[in-house]
């Protein structure tokens, strides 16, 4: 059965335009990598005012979809260059804060 993951990151407000630049041009090997890892139906979304990100996404085991990204040569390429972004300065997928699912209406 897939599972649903939530979670949230917080971007440096001033860099919000350039983070959201980038991703308009995500790298395809990129997409590939997430693919590959079993991400799946993958949104990101954004409050301006604060930077704050909610991620969504679909895996059948999100710990493992994680960990096989964190094995893709790509994923390290992709975490240094936004790194910079994000208001911990580290890689967004070592800083991201899952949310706990308690409600689902399908």
């Amino acid at each position: 059965m897939a599972e649903r993951a939530c979670f949230l990151m917080h971007l440096r407000p001033e860099l919000v335009d350039e983070y959201l630049q980038a991703h308009e041009h995500v790298w395809p090997e990129m997409l590939e990598a997430l693919s590959r890892a079993g991400w799946r139906d993958y949104s990101l979304f954004l409050r301006r005012e604060d930077g704050l990100v909610v991620g969504y996404c679909v895996a059948d085991d999100f710990d493992a979809a994680v960990a096989a990204m964190d094995r893709e040569e790509v994923n390290g390429r992709w975490q240094s260059t936004m790194a910079r972004f994000f208001a911990t300065g580290e890689h967004p997928d070592r800083a991201m804060e899952r949310l706990e699912e308690y409600f689902h209406l399908a």
